[in-house]
């Protein structure tokens, strides 16, 4: 960290205490991914961790979400938790073709946040460091208009924006339908640039090639040009 780092860094603390909260447990490592998220502005991400700190104590309570909080949504079995990548990555699945909108958006939410905590959670053994990233894949393929959730898919993305600053290394699209392209078009809509920019389609031979690549072999599925089996999100201990 350098000089200038380390000042922003020290005024985001001095604004988060004026802001009647506290940056103490908290490393630097993890401050910064939300000064990284606000331009280095200390004010704006002073502001946003506390945003962060109340949604949290309210959502998570308990520092985790089991099972049994989600258990419609596992049920479905759509979430896979595959290890980590080249880069030492977690990399997580989403069939989307099991998954339907929800009647219990409470849950879903919950859901949303048990996963990426969950995922996040996999990439470290004892203690987390705070710069922690994770790659996302949305499988599409044999997806119908009854597996489309616009809602779902917006509430995710947004809570990996206002939640989850800078945790987001890449998300990947396979199999995008042409019926897709205008509902992603619109959900589009609600995705800040900076994580626009960490989203791949993947449609061409030489995009899916470069997809394995980056992945790596070892951690990709079979069916995505890897080795491994698919692993339930369920059926991976972690400790929180």
């Amino acid at each position: 960290m350098d000089r200038n780092e380390e000042i922003t860094l020290t005024q985001m603390r001095k604004s988060v205490e004026k802001l009647g909260s506290s940056t103490e447990s908290y490393g630097e490592k993890t401050l910064m991914r939300f000064l990284i998220a606000r331009s280095m502005d200390p004010e704006k991400a002073a502001k946003m961790f506390c945003q962060w700190k109340k949604w949290r104590a309210e959502m998570v309570p308990l520092g985790y979400i089991s099972d049994s909080d989600v258990a419609d949504e596992l049920a479905a079995e759509k979430v896979y938790l595959q290890g980590l990548s080249k880069n030492v990555h977690p990399v997580v699945i989403i069939k989307v073709n099991k998954h339907f909108p929800s009647k219990d958006q409470v849950q879903f939410k919950k859901f949303v946040v048990h996963l990426l905590d969950k995922t996040i959670a996999s990439s470290f053994k004892g203690r987390e460091i705070g710069n922690e990233k994770l790659i996302g894949i949305l499988d599409l393929k044999n997806i119908t208009y009854s597996n489309v959730d616009v809602r779902g898919m917006i509430t995710g993305f947004q809570f990996l924006q206002g939640y989850y600053p800078e945790r987001l290394a890449a998300c990947y699209l396979l199999h995008m339908p042409q019926f897709f392209v205008t509902v992603w078009q619109f959900i589009c809509r609600f995705i800040d640039k900076a994580t626009r920019e960490k989203i791949r389609i993947v449609t061409s031979e030489e995009q899916r090639e470069q997809f394995i690549k980056d992945v790596g072999e070892e951690v990709l599925p079979e069916e995505y040009g890897g080795r491994p089996k698919l692993v339930l999100l369920q059926d991976v201990a972690v400790n929180y």
